[in-house]
This record gives structure tokens, C-alpha cells and sequence, in this order.
């Protein structure tokens, strides 16, 4: 029979049984555990180990054929992009690399959408939405500013595959609670580590996912959200005028980026309801997926490209809520120079009360070191929040914006005490 390895919650090291004290003890760290309560824990990450296969169900119409006969296709031979619009285009450029387009022939084949959201901006106001976007970048380049040319603005429909979805399971987190104390010769730091479960049910709606190849995951998901309460019936002439990306991603090979919001989106919510920690740190879950639902839409999005230096930049608009992100470059020269003000200034402020308030008026290297290195962390913390402006495109945590309001039941809520952890450090009393 193989042996059973169980691992210690603090540390991750091998545990042992001690027959003196009843307990399971950690190899490294010295922790000791209650036997049932280490099981528990192993359970529960094992639970992680092998998650529920997570199933969506959804089916879409096809167009008919009088509305396949007022569509055409076009395709781009420099990347590969196909676009979808009305029998009036004759000519355009691709919005992805900006290269000529040229008509490859009707569409046929493809899904017919269930819903569209209309754009809601005109194309004449991007460029001074683009400025002004443009001016609140702090570390961006003057120069980027004043010579940066927009050279193609395209309006486009972006093909998305929306997912409903009730989700129900336990979630497992791991709560600490420190408590701190004295004596004339230490400073001791005592946590206490607990295993939360929260279990229950919550729904999520119209979690959209890219279904174009062409498109930048990251992109599409950084100009959310959407608000589908705007959304229409698809019909053909709401096309009129703009493209649309021809969606080349069936919907199954997005059912895992889907699964993966709606898990994080309940880790989300359930946390919500822990309070009275110090810290709480996700560890696994139990999850499952029931009444799930795929559509297909149409979503309006502005697609920029902009060259400076020989370098292309794009952009994305949100053509419902006029939401615009992209990533710039960076002046090296606007970092140092506000670095250093912020460190000089703040370390000017901090000086006088260094001074007075700890060193009592005495003035020596450390009174003048002490408050330079606490000047330190907030100009480091204001100038790592404006360079990380410059580079807005990332994938959404969860499914914060899609939660169904007023849907969550909790039915399990359980806290359960594991180990505590002191240590201690020498006070200087001299």
C-alpha cells in the first residue's frame, strides 16, 4: 500500500504523528496540528487538485439567406483578419494592421448573432476623446502628445460569446488574526491561522468573451464593461456603415476563460462575507456550474492606430460608454525628475518632525536618514501607480461587473481554529 503524505498548512513541509503529545508536527517549521483538522485541510485542497468539469450549454441561429445575400466578406492578406459588412462597402482597410482589404466573397455559414449594442458615439468626437485621454497620462512623452498621428479610426463589431451561469460549491480560504504584545525585553507577534468554507449558490449574466483571433484578448476585456440591458435584437441594419469581425473562435474553446471569471467572480462574492481577519487568502474550491446559457452578440467597439517613432500604437473604444485604453510609451526623463521631487518634498516635510517628534532636537545622520527613507515609499508607490496608467491593457479580475445582483445564498459558513505562531524580537532599551 503506497503512503499517505500529508503537508503542513503553514509551510508546506512533511508532517509526523507524535505519539507523546497526540499530534501532528511540522518537520521545519515546529507547528503541531490536530489530527482531524489536518485532514479537513488535505480534503479541501485536494478538492482543487480535481475540480467538476464545468459544462455550458447554449445554441445559436444561422443567418437566412436574404440576409446572407446584403453581407459580404472581406479578407486581409498581410494578417489573415476577415470582416463582415453591408453590400454598400466596396473598399476598406483592415483595422487590425491597416493594410487594403479586399472582397473575398458572400458570407456563408456563419451564426446569425442574438443581440447587438448599437454604437452610441459619433467617429467626428474620438479624436478629441483621444486627446484628452492622452492628457491625463502623467510619465507619457510631450512629444508623443503633439506628434503621435492618428492614421485609421474604424468602426467595428466585435463578435462576443455572452455566458449566464449559476454556480454553487464550497470555497475554502485560509484567515490569520495577529496579536501583538510586550515585555521589558521582546516585542511578541502571535497569528492565529483559521480554515474558512463558505458554500452556497450565485448567478452571473452576459459575461462576454472575444471571439475574434485578430483581436487582443487583453484589449477587448480592458474596455469593459457593457451594459447588455442596451442591447437590441440583431438585425443586419445596424451594420449599415460600420465592419464586423467575422467571429473565427467557436464557442467552446471560450468556455474555459468563462469558467475561470465566474470561479474568481464567486471566490469574489463569498469573500464579501468574511470579516474580523487580519488577512484571508484564498486556497481552493468545490464548484459547479447549473442553468448556464450562450449567446452570441455583436459589440461596438472603436479601433485607433496611431504611429510615432516608426511604431504603431492601438487603441480601443468602448462605442457604448466611450471608455478608451491602450497602451503608451513611457519618458524616463518625467519618471526620474518627479521621483525626485516627491522624494525631496515629502522627505522635507517628514525632516522637522524626525527631528523633533523622535530625536529631540538632536540633529545627526540618522534624524536625517530615518525620514528620507520614509519619504521613499509614498513616491514610490504615487509614481508605480502613474507609470502602470501607461499600460491599462490586462485581462478582468472575475466577474465583478456581471454578478447578478441580489443572487447569492449562503447555506454553508464555517471557521474553524488550526494553529497559532509566535515569535519574538529583542527590544533595544538602551
Amino acid at each position: 500500500m503506497a503512503d499517505i503524505q500529508y503537508k503542513c498548512p503553514n509551510c508546506g513541509g512533511s508532517l509526523t504523528f507524535n505519539s507523546s503529545s497526540q499530534k501532528v508536527c511540522c518537520e521545519f517549521c515546529g507547528a503541531e496540528f490536530d489530527p482531524n483538522e489536518v485532514k479537513k485541510h488535505a480534503d479541501e485542497l485536494a478538492k482543487a487538485e480535481s475540480p467538476k468539469e464545468l459544462q455550458w450549454e447554449g445554441n445559436q441561429a444561422s443567418f437566412s439567406q436574404e440576409e446572407l445575400d446584403g453581407l459580404n466578406v472581406y479578407h486581409c492578406d498581410s494578417c489573415g483578419g476577415e470582416l463582415i459588412a453591408d453590400e454598400n462597402t466596396s473598399a476598406t482597410t483592415c483595422p487590425y494592421c491597416g493594410s487594403p482589404v479586399i472582397l473575398k466573397g458572400r458570407l456563408q455559414g456563419a451564426l446569425k448573432p442574438d443581440r447587438i449594442i448599437p454604437f452610441k458615439n459619433a467617429k467626428k468626437d474620438l479624436d478629441d476623446t483621444f486627446r484628452s485621454y492622452l492628457k491625463k497620462k502623467v510619465f507619457l512623452p510631450n512629444i508623443f502628445k503633439r506628434e503621435n498621428q492618428v492614421e485609421e479610426i474604424k468602426g467595428l463589431y466585435v463578435p462576443f460569446w455572452l455566458h449566464d451561469a449559476n454556480v454553487r460549491g464550497d470555497v475554502y480560504y485560509k484567515g490569520m488574526i495577529e496579536r501583538k504584545w510586550r515585555d521589558s525585553t521582546y516585542e511578541y507577534t502571535e497569528k492565529s491561522y483559521y480554515s474558512i468554507t463558505r458554500g452556497g449558490s450565485m448567478g452571473f449574466d452576459h459575461i462576454p468573451i472575444d471571439g475574434s483571433k485578430a483581436l487582443d484578448d487583453k484589449l477587448m476585456e480592458s474596455i469593459e464593461p457593457f451594459d447588455y440591458e442596451e442591447s437590441v435584437p440583431f438585425e443586419p441594419v445596424y451594420m449599415a456603415g460600420f465592419l464586423s469581425d467575422k467571429y473565427d473562435v467557436d464557442k467552446e474553446e471560450v468556455f474555459p476563460r468563462a469558467s475561470e471569471r465566474i470561479v474568481q467572480g464567486t471566490i469574489d462574492q463569498f469573500r464579501t462575507t468574511i470579516s474580523g481577519y487580519d488577512e484571508v487568502n484564498y486556497e481552493s474550491h468545490d464548484l459547479e456550474l447549473y442553468d448556464t446559457k450562450v449567446t452570441y452578440a455583436l459589440y461596438p467597439v472603436w479601433i485607433m492606430t496611431t504611429r510615432w517613432r516608426e511604431k504603431s500604437y492601438t487603441f480601443a473604444m468602448n462605442g457604448q460608454t466611450n471608455k478608451i485604453v491602450g497602451n503608451l510609451p513611457l519618458s524616463k526623463w518625467k519618471y526620474f525628475f518627479m521621483f525626485l521631487g516627491l522624494l525631496i518634498g515629502t522627505w522635507g516635510l517628514l525632516l522637522p518632525i524626525s527631528i523633533f517628534a523622535i530625536f529631540e532636537g538632536e540633529v545627526n545622520a540618522i534624524s536625517m536618514l530615518v525620514p528620507l527613507v520614509l519619504a521613499w515609499i509614498p513616491s514610490v508607490i504615487v509614481c508605480h501607480k502613474c507609470r502602470k496608467a501607461l499600460k491599462p491593457v490586462k485581462f478582468q479580475r472575475g466577474a465583478r461587473n456581471y454578478y447578478r445582483n441580489g443572487s447569492m445564498v449562503v447555506s454553508k459558513s464555517s471557521e474553524r481554529f488550526l494553529y497559532k505562531k509566535t515569535s519574538k524580537r529583542a527590544l533595544n532599551n538602551n
